[in-house]
C-alpha cells in the first residue's frame, strides 16, 4: 500500500500541490483524534454560538474549525481559508499561492450519536497577478478546483480524493499514515438507491416529486424495479456511499425558503463533491444544470445539489424538464 505524498509523487502533482494536501491531513488526523475520544475529552453536546448559517454550532463543529484553520494558515503557501463556520475569509499570508474552502465538520447533527461525519475540503490557487486580499478571491466557478476531497470518520477514517485526474480512496492507520486502497473509484452508471430527506417532500417542485414517487411505486410504477431509500443526514456519508457502490443523492430547492436556490453551499458542499463525483464517472446538477459552470457571487452561497450515477441523474433531469415546459 502506498503513502499518501508517495502516491501523489508518483501522479506527478504539483510539489506545492502535494505539501498543501498533506497539510490538511495534519488537521483532519487531530479531528478524527477528537471524535474518536467523543465525551472522554469532552467535546460533544452543542456550544452558546450559532455560525453565519443561523445554525446552533456543536462543539465539534468550533474546535475542528480551529484546527483546520491553525494548521492551513500556518503553512506560507496558503494565502487564505474560508470556512462554512465563519463569516467572512480569513487571510494569512500574502505570498501564498493557494486558497482552501471547507466545511469542518460535515454532519454534525450526527456526532451525539455516533454516526459518521466528515471534513470537505476545496482547493483553488489564486489567480495570477492579484495582490488584494478579498472575497472575490475565492468566488471562482467549480470547473477552476486544483483538488477536492473529503475525510470521512467513520469505523475507519477514509480520504477520498481528486487532483483532477480520478478520485482514490486512502485508510489512516495506526501509524498515522495515510494508505492507498481504492485507486481509480468509478460509480457505475445505473443505480437502484437514492437519498432524499422525505420529511420534506411537500415542498419539493412538481418534477422532484413526480420522481420520488416513481421510484417508490417500483416495479408496479413507471420505472418497473424496486428501489431501496437511504438517508444519514451526513453529505460525507452519502457521497462515500455514491463512490462505492453508486447511487443518487438530492437536496433539491424547497419552498419554504424560495429565495434561495438550495440549502447545501456551493463553496463548502456543492463544488467539491461536484468535482469528486465527475471525476469518478458519475454526475452533478442543480436539477436544470451542471453545480461546477456555476459562477459564484457570494462566499456562503447556496445550491440545489443531485449527483450520482449517471444514467439516474440524467433521469431525474428529464422529470424536471418536462415539468419546466409542461
Amino acid at each position: 500500500m502506498q503513502l499518501l505524498s508517495n502516491f501523489l509523487k508518483h501522479k506527478k502533482i504539483d510539489s506545492e500541490l502535494i505539501e498543501l494536501i498533506d497539510t490538511l491531513m495534519l488537521a483532519c488526523k487531530e479531528i478524527a483524534l477528537q471524535l474518536r475520544e467523543g465525551e472522554l475529552a469532552g467535546v460533544l453536546g452543542v456550544s452558546d454560538n450559532t455560525n453565519i448559517q443561523g445554525e446552533t454550532q456543536k462543539k465539534l463543529d468550533i474546535i475542528a474549525n480551529e484546527v483546520l484553520k491553525k494548521v492551513l494558515l500556518d503553512n506560507p503557501i496558503v494565502r487564505g481559508v474560508a470556512s462554512e463556520e465563519e463569516d467572512f475569509p480569513v487571510f494569512g499570508n500574502s505570498d501564498g499561492r493557494f486558497l482552501v474552502t471547507f466545511d469542518p465538520l460535515d454532519g454534525s447533527s450526527n456526532i451525539d450519536i455516533n454516526v459518521s461525519v466528515g471534513t470537505i475540503f476545496s482547493i483553488l490557487e489564486v489567480p495570477a497577478g492579484v495582490h488584494e486580499n478579498s472575497v472575490d478571491l475565492f468566488l471562482q466557478p467549480g470547473v477552476q478546483q486544483l483538488a477536492a476531497g473529503y475525510v470521512l470518520y467513520g469505523p475507519s477514517a477514509v480520504l477520498s480524493l481528486t487532483t483532477g485526474d480520478g478520485v482514490n480512496m486512502f485508510t489512516l492507520a495506526h501509524t498515522g499514515d495515510f494508505l492507498l486502497t481504492h485507486e481509480d473509484v468509478t460509480i457505475p452508471a445505473d443505480t437502484s438507491e437514492f437519498a432524499i430527506n422525505m420529511s420534506n417532500q411537500r415542498f419539493w417542485e412538481p418534477g422532484m416529486r413526480n420522481y420520488i414517487d416513481d421510484l417508490l411505486a417500483g416495479s408496479e410504477g413507471s420505472r418497473g424495479r424496486n428501489f431501496n431509500m437511504r438517508w444519514v443526514a451526513s453529505m460525507v456519508a452519502e457521497v462515500h456511499r455514491i463512490l462505492t457502490r453508486g447511487g443518487i443523492f438530492t437536496y433539491p430547492w424547497d419552498s419554504r425558503e424560495p429565495q434561495k436556490p438550495g440549502k447545501l453551499r456551493l463553496m463548502y458542499e456543492g463544488n467539491p463533491m461536484s468535482m469528486l463525483i465527475e471525476q469518478a464517472g458519475g454526475k452533478s446538477s442543480t436539477c436544470y444544470s451542471r453545480i461546477m459552470e456555476i459562477q459564484p457571487d457570494a462566499i456562503h452561497q447556496r445550491v440545489s445539489v443531485a449527483l450520482g450515477s449517471r444514467n439516474e441523474v440524467d433521469t431525474l433531469l428529464e422529470y424536471h424538464q418536462a415539468n419546466k415546459n409542461d
